[in-house]
Order: structure tokens, then C-alpha cells, then sequence
């Protein structure tokens, strides 16, 4: 039941995709709720991988392996671990959200639009359970093409340029991430490795330790700089804000809430499992890009005076924290790096949201055209500070489990080894707080002068209810983090475990007592054979292992 709800999955939007295209222009009723009905049954196609999801096993399940291009040993290679599990469902759940965005929003192409909707869909889903070096190219760059479009055609009156750019940034670096996989493809010719070119990422994980450091180096590098610039990190991100303010409400939605997240995923799944000892070695430099990011991202947001640019540049720093607890090497920084991709992709696009709704009835999104609009649009202003307030990290809200996290694995990270990573991190906290509380201030209080302001309408039926599963999960994961954090714990043991016994760190038991539950550790021991991070555990025995006081 769970592979064909994984291939269901992947491939019921492609299916939504096509029938859209049969569909008469003229009848925009049905293509908009074609598209919508479609990605409503894949989003409860999703859910049927929860049911049978063993999150003690840390290694890949609902596998499918068919071999595609024998030549290249190269196959239709599908599968899920926690940390791609929270991603697909984070996608099948934004993609209903954009789709309804746009209903009022986009009146031209709309056939051609919603299609290019769905066939992203497919390709970022893609991305997150491939198994296969050449099929997560293909996925990944499949997607250029519909976001290519959807930002050209149906952007704003800088789209093309921003459009190229964002095409010509993340082609650049595809293209290292292919020289590298067939770089990696052709060492694996050698008989005494593999013995036939392959792209079986399993494999691949089997024998790439045995390529020459140097050369690991290169790979890593080749593999970081595409990902890297996905994320984007400092100073790789200058295409993002253009990419960001140009493209319509659901593109900006669609890129905040899942696009990006592309770029760490693929730092932990290549970057850090091929090549940890690599990884360990550039952890610092990385690590201090990323604080550059959170810093620079949130001083640059502070001077905007367009609203949706301002969150656009909060993007740069949110996801610093993100890169930070992936190079932090610890269970905490990994964990806390995941549950915050899947909290950026709900408050930051619930943001771009509340961005559309005033730019719907304006057309401006320039601050210094709004004021006091509290007083005629009440729920909007409510809904608009629960996504503020969750991006600033507000405590009971979604974006400070992250944040706290990535700041304790910062803190304890062996690679670092240096508490001013955290330090200098912390203080994106507080830059947050300070742009996006002063610009809450200016556009919903103070003196509703303009005349264009005084009869707004306050948010619709369907703008609320685009909302309200966000706000859900927004509180769901502040108050209940556990919910989630449970299906990727044991992967991200079993990883830093890895990196640990590679670089020769004594291992340490990373208890997260605030997230875990007495039965879940009973769970976890009656699956120790599956995890090869609890090796350690019983080397070392923990506290963490003795019955709850």
C-alpha cells in the first residue's frame, strides 16, 4: 500500500497536468478546479504513507527500483526516509494553498498556467524520493521549466529579467551537479568498485569512500555550489528577491514554501552522507557564510520599502539557520535544520499571502502607501501577526523550535567547536523581530489617512481558508513538535552516527527529552537492528535510556 501510494503520489499531478491541457480554454471554471481537485487527492494520497511509516527504521522504505537506461545502470529508483517524507507532505500540502491563490489573481493562460502548476509539483516531489543520481537531475531540472514560465509569463512588469536570472543562476549550477554524478558514474567503471557505470544512489553510498580525498573534495564542492545556490546562501542569492517580487502570489508561495527547501535537502542527502568527512573539514567556512546570511539577509529586509521584497530578504536569513544546523553535525542541528524547512514553507508563504491579499485591492505593496488599515481589516491583521509572529520565533509558534534547534547544535558541535556561530546567529533573531515588527507597525496601525485605505475589504471566504491549515500547523508544531520531529529522528542518528565514527568524534548521545516520549524509546529499542546510530548507544549507555523519573 505505501509504494503505490508513493507512486500515486509522484505521479497524480502529471496526471492533473494533462487533463488540464485537454480542458477548453474558454472554461476556466473547470481547469482551475481540475488543478485544485487534483492536488487535493494527491495531498490525501500522502497521507496513506503515514499509516505504515516505521520512524525507528532509518533507512529508506516504499522503495521501487526498476532498472530505466541499462547502459547507465540507471533506473526509476523511488523511495523515503523521515526527512523526505515531511517534504513531500509539505509539498502536497502547499500546492492546494498556491492553486486557490490564484483564482482571483490570474486571469490570462489560465490553462497553461494551472498545468505549469501541477508539473512542478510533480518535479519537486520528485526531487525529494529519488534514489537514483540521474533521476534526481532529471527531477531537478524539470522544474526550471514550469517555474521559468510561471514567473515570465504571469509575473510582474520585471518578470523576464527576473525569470532569466533565476533560470541562468540554478542551470550554472546543475551543471556541476552533472559533472559530478558522471564524474562519480565513471570512477564506479573500475572493477575493483563497482565495476559498471552507475547512478544507484544506494550503491554509490556503498563505494564513494574509497575515491581519493582530493578528488571528494572537487564532488563535494560540485554538489555544494548547485545546492547552495537552490538554498540560496550568501553570496549565492542575489537572484531570489527578483525571483521573489516578480513572480505571482503563488509562485513566490510555491518557491518560500517548497522550492527552496530543494537546496538543503540536498545538502544533507549528498553533501553530508557521501562525503562526511569532507563535510566536517568545510563546516566552518559554511558555517560562517550561513551567519553572514542571517545578518545581511535581515539588515538588507530592514530598509525595504516594498512589503513583499522585505520578506523576500528575510528568506536569505531564515535559511542561514537552516544551512547552520546542517554543518552543525549534530542531531539537534540536523533536526532542528528539518522541522525548519517545513516551518519556513508554512509562515513564509502565509506571509506572501497576506502580501496578496493587500496587493489585490491596491495593487502597490510599497509601505509607505499603507496605515492603519487594522481599523477596516481586522482578521487580516490577526492573520498577518500569527505569520509574522511565527517567522520572528515567537515561543508557542512553529519558528522558534527551529530556530532553538539549530542554535543548541550550533552551541554543541564538535566541527565547529566555537560558540560564536551561535552568538552571531542569535542576533538574526532579534533583526527579525526588529523589521518585521516595524513593518507590521506601519502598515496596520497608526493614522488611516489615505482615502484608498478607509473602505478595504477585510479577508474573503477563500482568502481565510487558504490560511486557516496554515495557522493549523503553525501552532500544531509550536505547541507539539514532537509530531513531526519523531519520523527523522532516526535517520538523522543514523547519519551522525556516521559522520562521527568517519572523523573519528567520540560519539555523544543527543537526547531531545522536550520532543520525545517514553514510548517512543521503547519503540526505538525494539528496533535497534534497523539503526546504526544505536550501535553507539549501547557503547555508551545515557540517561536518556533509563526509565522516566
Amino acid at each position: 500500500m505505501g509504494v503505490l501510494s508513493l507512486l500515486l503520489t509522484l505521479f497524480v499531478p502529471l496526471l492533473g497536468a494533462i487533463a488540464v491541457l485537454f480542458i477548453n480554454k474558454e472554461q476556466s471554471k473547470a481547469i482551475k478546479s481540475t488543478a485544485f481537485v487534483m492536488s487535493i487527492v494527491t495531498f490525501l494520497l500522502s497521507l496513506l504513507l503515514l499509516p505504515n511509516f516505521d520512524s525507528s527504521n532509518p533507512t529508506f522504505q516504499y522503495v521501487v527500483n526498476q532498472l530505466w537506461i541499462p547502459s547507465l545502470d540507471a533506473g526509476f529508483r523511488i523511495g523515503l526516509d523521515g526527512m523526505s517524507l515531511l517534504l513531500v507532505l509539505l509539498t502536497t500540502f502547499i500546492m492546494p494553498i498556491a492553486i486557490a491563490s490564484s483564482f482571483s489573481g490570474i486571469k490570462k493562460r489560465e490553462k497553461e498556467y494551472y498545468a505549469m502548476l501541477l508539473i512542478l509539483q510533480f518535479g519537486m516531489t520528485g526531487v525529494f524520493v529519488a534514489l537514483d543520481t540521474f533521476l534526481f537531475y532529471v527531477f531537478w531540472e524539470l522544474i526550471l521549466i514550469p517555474m521559468f514560465f510561471i514567473i515570465g509569463v504571469w509575473g510582474g512588469k520585471d518578470k523576464i529579467y527576473a525569470s532569466i536570472k533565476f533560470f541562468l543562476y540554478t542551470l550554472v549550477g546543475s551543471l556541476l551537479m552533472l559533472v559530478a554524478i558522471i564524474w562519480i558514474g565513471l570512477y564506479a567503471k573500475d572493477p575493483a568498485v563497482y565495476g559498471k557505470f552507475t547512478t544507484d544512489l544506494v550503491a554509490i553510498k556503498g563505494f564513494i569512500g574509497s575515491i581519493p580525498y582530493d578528488i571528494q573534495v572537487w564532488l563535494f564542492l560540485a554538489f555544494a555550489i548547485s545546492f547552495c545556490i537552490k538554498v540560496p546562501l550568501f553570496p549565492l542569492h542575489t537572484w531570489l528577491p527578483d525571483a521573489h517580487v516578480q513572480a505571482p502570489t503563488a509562485g513566490s508561495v510555491i518557491l518560500a514554501g517548497v522550492l527552496l527547501k530543494m537546496g538543503t535537502y540536498g545538502l544533507i542527502r549528498f553533501n553530508l552522507e557521501l562525503f562526511p568527512l569532507v563535510s566536517s573539514h568545510w563546516a566552518t567556512p559554511i558555517a560562517w557564510l550561513s551567519v553572514i546570511g542571517i545578518i545581511y539577509g535581515a539588515l538588507v529586509a530592514m530598509v525595504q520599502t516594498d512589503v513583499k521584497k522585505l520578506v523576500a530578504y528575510s528568506s536569505v536569513s531564515h535559511l542561514g539557520f537552516v544551512v547552520l544546523g546542517i554543518f552543525s553535525m549534530t542531531v539537534e542541528g540536523i533536526q532542528g535544520a528539518i522541522i525548519q524547512m517545513v516551518n519556513h514553507g508554512l509562515s513564509t508563504p502565509m506571509l506572501f499571502l497576506c502580501v496578496g491579499v493587500i496587493y489585490d485591492r491596491r495593487h502597490t505593496r510599497e509601505i509607505s502607501e499603507y496605515g492603519g488599515i487594522a481599523r477596516v481589516m481586522p482578521i487580516y491583521t490577526v492573520l498577518f501577526a500569527i505569520a509574522m509572529f511565527a517567522s520572528v520565533g515567537l515561543p508557542g509558534l512553529n519558528g522558534f523550535v527551529g530556530e532553538y534547534l539549530t542554535l543548541i547544535g550550533a552551541f554543541v558541535s564538535p566541527v565547529y567547536n566555537n560558540t560564536l556561530f551561535a552568538i552571531l546567529s542569535a542576533t538574526g533573531v532579534i533583526f527579525a523581530a526588529v523589521y518585521l515588527l516595524w513593518m507590521w507597525q506601519r502598515v496596520m496601525f497608526g493614522t488611516n489617512d489615505n482615502p484608498e485605505n478607509q473602505n478595504l475589504q477585510d479577508v474573503t471566504k477563500q482568502e481565510l481558508w487558504q490560511m486557516i491549515p496554515l495557522v493549523v500547523f503553525i501552532v500544531w508544531i509550536g505547541v507539539y513538535p514532537g509530531t513531526f520531529l519523531k519520523f527523522t529522528e532516526a535517520s538523522t542518528r543514523a547519519l551522525v552516527g556516521k559522520i562521527e565514527a568517519v572523523n573519528g568524534i567520540s560519539p555523544r548521545y543527543n537526547s531531545l527529552p522536550t520532543i520525545q516520549k517514553a514510548s517512543h524509546q521503547h519503540k526505538q529499542s525494539d528496533h535497534k537492528s534497523h539503526n546504526g546510530a544505536d550501535k553507539h548507544d549501547n557503547a555508551h549507555p545515557s540517561t536518556d535510556s533509563k526509565p522516566h523519573k
